[in-house]
């Protein structure tokens, strides 16, 4: 059976909740939602109910509070369902659950969470590979998710799924390649040099990457964070589905939440053979924030 990869740290009530939530059984799923039938790789999200027709007849259902059922073929490849459960599944059931995804990777120091996004490509695995081996300790990948109902900086719940790079990502991080994530799927997962954070952390800021030399790090404000916050990732659309605000309210919310995260633009060089000095620049710019 097919289970989420949790973090270890269940204590806080949100982490809680989506061990639970996640859990997962097999059962029949229902192929539409009222009248919506997703196409492959399609999802349909209604109230407490979220349908995700996978690849190769993988099907996932799942209706707040009675975890996720899947739907597949004895043969399915188990890394195929965990991919799936571990990213768009996982996704959906945090933002039913009022969490707020960031298409990110991140790191921790000294008791709080430092952040990377960018569009796919950017390069957020890599940097958060690699400043492991500078002793930083890996928070999450691909997705970091906020509680954002307090008051403050946000409270991040630690990473669900491993670490994984493209075989360059790999290269340019200096980490050694562990099993393939999938036969189609050519990237590999790593063990993160610098440790697991397993718990709860503050986020202390968002840094979103982009290309620029020398290195250099500079504020983001205004109409630049929320734009920021408004990726075309998977995840931010599942949000705005969760949500269900007009366009005024999801507005409001995502400018009162810029309003709480200090965030930031890292430019740094794409050429490889300067990316040790962009790491170089990120981690004592990391380590003078958290000073």
């Amino acid at each position: 059976m097919a289970q989420a990869v949790l973090a270890a740290d269940t204590t806080h009530p949100m982490v809680a909740l989506m061990a639970r939530e996640t859990s997962v059984r097999r059962g029949a799923v229902p192929r539409s939602l009222g009248k919506i039938e997703p196409g492959e790789m399609q999802t349909t999200l209604q109230g407490d109910e979220f349908l995700f027709n996978a690849e190769q007849g993988i099907w996932f259902y799942y209706r707040r509070g009675e975890a996720v059922t899947l739907d597949c073929k004895a043969d399915a490849d188990p890394r195929d369902i965990d991919l799936w459960l571990n990213g768009t599944v996982y996704a959906a059931v945090a933002t039913m659950n009022g969490l707020f995804p960031l298409h990110a990777s991140a790191v921790a120091h000294q008791g709080r969470v430092h952040a990377f996004t960018g569009p796919g490509g950017a390069g957020k695995s890599t940097l958060v590979a690699a400043l492991g081996r500078s002793g930083f300790a890996h928070f999450c990948d691909d997705t970091l998710l906020l509680d954002i109902s307090g008051d403050g900086p946000p409270l991040c719940l630690p990473g669900h799924k491993r670490l994984k790079l493209w075989p360059e990502g790999v290269a340019l991080a200096g980490v050694e390649p562990g099993e393939l994530v999938a036969d189609d799927y050519r990237k590999h997962f790593v063990e993160p040099m610098g440790g697991t954070i397993d718990e709860p952390l503050p986020l202390a800021g968002l840094y979103y990457l982009d290309q620029g030399e020398p290195p250099q790090v500079a504020p983001l404000a205004g109409g630049d964070q929320i734009e920021r916050l408004q990726d075309d990732h998977y995840t931010a659309e599942l949000w705005r589905q969760a949500a269900d605000q007009t366009r005024a309210a999801r507005f409001a919310t995502l400018a009162a939440l810029a309003r709480r995260i200090a965030m930031r633009r890292f430019g740094r060089p794409f050429d490889p053979a300067q990316f040790p000095q962009g790491i170089a620049f990120i981690a004592a710019h990391i380590a003078g924030a958290t000073a």
